[in-house]
């Protein structure tokens, strides 16, 4: 399987990474199963993070005795030096390992003050400096933040939602850390799962020889589907861009791409599911949305008690209750013509 290095950690990953968010979804047996047929094909590099329930500890369950061969990327969603390094030394734990090879800091609202003394940067530095890191990362959903993080140079890796759909505005992003040689990862390379052809966005990226895509990986079938792109890549000619094209003008505009730091809801809403279930309806095949056990789910929505949580929580500031409302609307509107 093709590598590339990341940037100036140096390290050579593969060209198609797993991303384990997904496994927590799986058994610990049907968990090893899918990473170890992972790192059999060629995969090699895999990220996890400590707010993924039990993500971490499934890795190192399965891959532990292959610790030497293997590149792993985990995160932390903590504030302040001490709780970091606490996060680390639990995943250190989980992952059966005594260093991880990129700690990346997860999606935090503002980038740390590299001063503070008891600041997250500093937590970065003092797990380095003690062996339990190699590099540093943060990961973003804001472009701003993210280039910034880039023009700080403080990062070795930076990890941001990119695909096939991406805006010329975040691609950006993609240069600006070739320029800095920072390593690039990207997450969402399917939108959420609202790019359903896989290879018009794995061609895509493919294009960018300074980013790894980390696919979300649940299903057995998921992971063949990378191993098949792998083995025989699709190019980015004009059929595939004439799927990419059609892709962007059904998904242009704001909406909802599924990474559910929106919750927990406290009236029990799946709002990365409800909040664009009018796209899933058109994308996916639908026969299993007009189940009952899925329409009273839906039926929550009616429930919201216009917390703010949501809204506030939202990486990309969509006004998610009144997008929560008008989903129902239309998937009412839906269910009663094709139930």
């Amino acid at each position: 399987m093709d590598k590339i290095r990341l940037g100036r950690t140096n390290l050579m990953v593969t060209r198609s990474g797993f991303g384990a968010l997904p496994i927590q979804r799986v058994s610990f047996e049907e968990a090893k199963k899918i990473l170890r047929k992972a790192y059999d094909n060629g995969i090699n590099f895999f990220d996890t993070a400590r707010m993924y329930s039990d993500s971490e500890e499934k890795i190192g369950y399965s891959l532990a005795d292959i610790r030497k061969d293997i590149i792993i990327a985990t995160k932390s969603h903590a504030k302040d030096k001490k709780t970091l390094l606490e996060h680390l030394q639990t995943s250190l734990k989980n992952l059966k390992t005594d260093y991880v090879d990129i700690l990346q800091l997860h999606n935090p609202g503002e980038l740390p003050n590299p001063e503070d003394p008891e600041g997250l940067y500093a937590g970065l530095l003092e797990a380095k400096k003690q062996g339990m890191i190699r590099f540093i990362g943060i990961t973003n959903h804001k472009i701003d933040n993210a280039i910034e993080a880039a023009n700080s140079e403080l990062y070795d890796t930076i990890q941001f939602p990119l695909s096939s759909l991406s805006a010329d505005n975040d691609l950006k992003l993609i240069t600006k850390c070739k320029q800095k040689d920072i390593g690039v990862i990207a997450m969402k390379a399917l939108s959420g799962g609202l790019i359903t052809n896989a290879a018009s966005t794995f061609a895509f990226l493919r294009q960018f020889d300074n980013l790894v895509p980390i696919w979300g990986i649940q299903r057995e079938s998921e992971l063949d589907e990378f191993i098949a792109l792998e083995k025989n890549p699709p190019a980015l000619d004009e059929a595939m861009w004439s799927i990419i094209n059609k892709d962007r003008s059904e998904l242009a505009g704001d909406f909802c791409r599924g990474c559910g730091y929106c919750l927990p809801c406290p009236a029990g809403i799946d709002i990365p599911t409800s909040a664009r279930i009018t796209l899933l309806l058109g994308r996916a095949p639908y026969k299993g949305f007009l189940e009952d056990n899925f329409k009273e789910k839906m039926e929550l929505i009616n429930n919201c008690i216009e917390c703010g949580h949501c809204k506030n929580h939202c990486p990309y500031k969509l006004d998610t209750p009144n997008l929560l409302k008008r989903e129902l609307k239309n998937y009412n509107e839906f269910y009663a013509k094709h139930k």
